[in-house]
């Protein structure tokens, strides 16, 4: 198979040097304080246009200190990856909750995180397919990506959180709708699907956002991916339509202190910032960039854009991502899938 990946990671930059995974630590700058933050790869445009300067701007109000944020995005592996071999930020978000568990068991995260509101889930959002105007190939649901004249795009599962989300999506989406039709799950006929679906994969780029460019250049046919980039593509104007799967899988996303990093003098900020993060007021920011809030359903009616799924699910379909992540993602996907 024929695939092309671009690598790449966005960064941020505020004063910030990086050489071999290293960013500076909270720290006196500029007059103040800095935080530095490093989020899965569509987190990019809720941060930085209005998560970091409406928290900047309360802080200051409140304790008559400068905040200033230094923040870098990539495939939520890699972040993780990084952050085990020394990567030296606070905080992270993350795209899926087992990236927190191997920070926990690699000793960088020390306190319990899921005692923070929520379990540490920041938002949501559901996985969606997007296809060029007018839906030239007639894409309707996912089993529609199995059609022979169809190319997708789909990140790679062994970098991206959001690949790992989308290959839940499309095998849970299956198990739902047989048993709404016969009242049982068909397991075979969901790996079926997931195994000719990825027979039409022509590109792998290493995070959902790596992905998003290669489509919006023209490349491919459709791109399964998180619903806000399709609605932040739209919103510019972008020649796409969004295509809602009957069933479809609602991926959430954990934020967490990386405690190693965090001296006793700068928790109080940063723990501000993360707890922060389910106001209201940050709750309606992710919203206006088309995530979904996790604090208060009713926040979300402020979106007219967002989908209704007939059939939703979350990770806790499978038993949560101890079980999801060796049964679904290697058991089926690299081992029935991926290598056959």
């Amino acid at each position: 198979m024929n695939r092309l990946r671009v690598f790449g990671v966005s960064f941020t930059l505020t004063a910030l040097v990086v050489f071999g995974g290293c960013l500076p630590t909270t720290s006196n700058h500029r007059g103040g304080l800095n935080i530095t933050v490093s989020g899965f790869s569509v987190m990019q445009e809720a941060l930085e246009k209005s998560i970091f300067p409406s928290f900047a701007a309360k802080w200051k109000r409140e304790h008559g200190q400068d905040v200033h944020f230094t923040s870098s995005f990539a495939s939520s592996e890699t972040i993780t990856n990084q952050i085990l071999q020394g990567l030296g930020v606070e905080l992270a978000i993350l795209s899926i909750e087992r990236d927190v568990e191997r920070l926990a068991r690699g000793g960088v995260v020390t306190a319990n995180w899921r005692l923070l509101p929520h379990e540490g889930i920041i938002n949501r959002t559901p996985f969606v397919i997007l296809v060029r105007t007018g839906n030239p190939k007639g894409i309707h649901d996912y089993p529609d990506l199995a059609k022979p004249d169809v190319n997708l795009i789909h990140p790679d599962p062994v970098s991206s959180g959001g690949a790992q989300w989308s290959i839940l999506g499309i095998y849970g989406s299956e198990l739902k709708k047989s048993e709404k039709q016969t009242g049982t799950y068909d397991q075979a006929r969901a790996l079926q699907t997931l195994q000719a679906i990825w027979r039409r994969v022509k590109s792998t780029p290493a995070s959902a956002r790596e992905a998003r460019t290669q489509f919006e250049t023209g490349y491919g046919d459709a791109l399964i991916t998180y619903e806000l980039e399709g609605l932040l593509m739209k919103d510019a104007n972008a020649p796409i339509e969004i295509v809602v799967p009957r069933s479809t899988i609602f991926s959430e996303h954990p934020a967490v202190i990386i405690d190693r990093n965090v001296t006793a003098q700068e928790r109080p900020v940063v723990e501000a910032f993360l707890q922060y993060l389910w106001s209201d007021e940050a709750q309606r920011a992710f919203i206006k960039y088309h995530f979904r809030s996790v604090t208060d359903e009713s926040l979300n009616e402020q979106n007219p854009a967002f989908a209704q799924i007939e059939l939703p699910f979350t990770v806790e379909f499978f038993g949560g991502w101890g079980r999801a992540y060796p049964e679904i993602i290697e058991g089926v996907w690299r081992d029935q899938v991926q290598k056959k």
